[in-house]
């Protein structure tokens, strides 16, 4: 194999296709990282800020041209392309705002003849390997504060979405970053754990499968080197009898449906209390019908095909098999005129009757289906929400702020909404617990993952 393809999911065709890197290219890309990061570290965070500021600038300058490559790419609406470009921006500015504090000396009590503190320095070279689902937001949450805590960075895109990647080298090329400091590099799954295991990268930042995450940890092993992964989930909701329960709908509806469900803290089940259980599936059933399956390209789709039709009738099969069992689901298909066995057009799914035995509310579906399940109580709720391998967010919608900081303590996950979901504020460590993977990003807590602590202990002259 010489090249990647680019397969459409909007029609099957190949979209772009791009040359492989060679073995020598990336020993160059390599080499001339940690030169370039030999001098970066050296350049005021001001400077670094400055520069990166102007990258984002220049990102966003190709909004429109970004928009329907995405579309065509992965299969998201043009009339959402706009949002990720937004989410991008949000976490950039973000992370380059805090960076000044973040990266500062930490400075213990005064302590009389001495001077001490723990500085942040910069580890050399990060490697981030960013999924097709969001790869603009998933790729900002380590390139921009891995450049800003002074690291070269090597990216490597998903073959689904390589084109992220050029725009990333293009506004930094446009903003006169420093060359050789930032590299995007289209590679093997071999030759990624090459770089791994070469010596010559302190981290590699990793969003993707919990298969994918243990061959990264195969690959580091031995060798003394970060390992961040984002491994994706299966997040649970619970709508307590005080909600507010149209927002409930409203939000979890579009939890789990945007981005024809495949977001790794997209909603893929919801346990609703008793009280309230009709009316919240009546009122997502409702709320569903009105989703327009389509060609991402065209301004009315609000439900674009998912990224291929292989990952679409996996989904469909866990549905079957829900229903196989007692299941009940609740849309039919045959309402949305694109839905196919065989096609990566999914119509959206609500699935109730069912409980923990079913891969639906078990395995990640990562597509537009989610199962309703209804709980007597919070306990019950509570139990059910962590019987997962995963822990990446869980939502709780409830008018008692109290009552969810109280469930949230017992929750495994590693974040806790309440009356929203489906959202990363770059104020907080993105992170998750169990089969979700290791590490943390974004929040002055991503810093430190992206840097290594060295203490300084300096006893003055008597």
């Amino acid at each position: 194999m010489t090249k990647i393809n680019i397969v459409s999911p909007v029609d099957g065709s190949v979209y772009a296709e791009r040359p492989i890197a060679t073995d020598s290219a990336i020993d160059t890309a390599l080499t001339k990282a940690r030169v370039a990061q030999a001098a970066w570290r050296g350049v005021p965070i001001a400077e670094r800020a400055r520069l990166l500021s102007a990258a984002v600038d220049a990102m966003l300058v190709m909004r429109d041209e970004i928009v329907p490559e995405l579309a065509w790419q992965m299969g998201r609406p043009i009339r959402f392309g706009a949002g990720e470009l937004g989410g991008f921006e949000e976490r950039a500015r973000h992370m380059i705002a805090i960076a000044e504090a973040a990266l500062a000396p930490i400075v213990p009590a005064p302590k009389d003849g001495f001077t001490r503190m723990i500085k942040r320095e910069p580890l050399g070279t990060v490697f981030v390997v960013a999924p097709w689902n969001y790869p603009y937001l998933t790729a900002v949450n380590s390139v921009v504060p891995a450049l800003m805590a002074g690291n070269a960075v090597i990216l490597k895109c998903a073959a689904q979405t390589l084109l992220t990647g050029e725009r990333f080298a293009a506004a930094f090329a446009a903003a006169g970053l420093p060359d050789g400091l930032f590299h995007n590099l289209v590679m093997t799954h071999d030759q990624a754990a090459r770089i791994i295991g070469s010596g010559r990268i302190a981290q590699v930042n990793f969003t993707g499968s919990v298969a994918g995450g243990r061959a990264m940890e195969s690959a580091a092993s031995g060798h003394f080197l970060g390992v961040g992964l984002e491994l994706g989930g299966k997040d649970p909701a619970y709508v307590r009898a005080d909600a507010d329960l149209g927002h409930a709908v409203e939000s979890l509806v579009d939890g789990a449906f945007f981005n024809s469900g495949q977001s790794c803290c997209g909603i893929e089940r919801i346990y609703v209390h008793a009280d309230v259980y009709d009316a919240f599936v009546d009122g997502a059933v409702a709320l569903t019908h009105d989703y327009v399956l389509g060609s991402p390209l065209d301004e009315a789709t609000t439900l674009g095909p998912m990224v291929k039709a292989s990952a679409a009738d996996a989904v469909r099969d866990q549905i079957d098999e829900a229903v196989a069992k007692g299941a009940r689901a609740l849309i039919d298909p045959s309402a949305f005129a694109r839905e196919a066995r065989g096609s990566a057009y999914m119509a959206p799914q609500i699935v109730v009757d069912v409980d923990h035995t079913m891969s639906l509310m078990r395995e990640e579906s990562f597509g537009p289906a989610v199962g309703i399940m209804k709980v007597a109580n919070d306990a019950e709720a509570v139990a059910l929400m962590n019987d997962s391998p995963y822990g990446l967010t869980a939502a709780i919608w409830t008018r008692d702020v109290e009552m969810a900081q109280s469930l949230g303590d017992t929750l495994e996950t590693g974040t806790v909404f309440m009356n929203r979901c489906d959202y990363l504020d770059p104020a907080l460590a993105w992170t998750g617990v169990k089969d979700t993977g290791r590490g943390a990003t974004l929040s002055r807590v991503g810093y430190e993952t992206l840097t290594r602590p060295k203490s300084f202990h300096l006893r003055h002259a008597q």
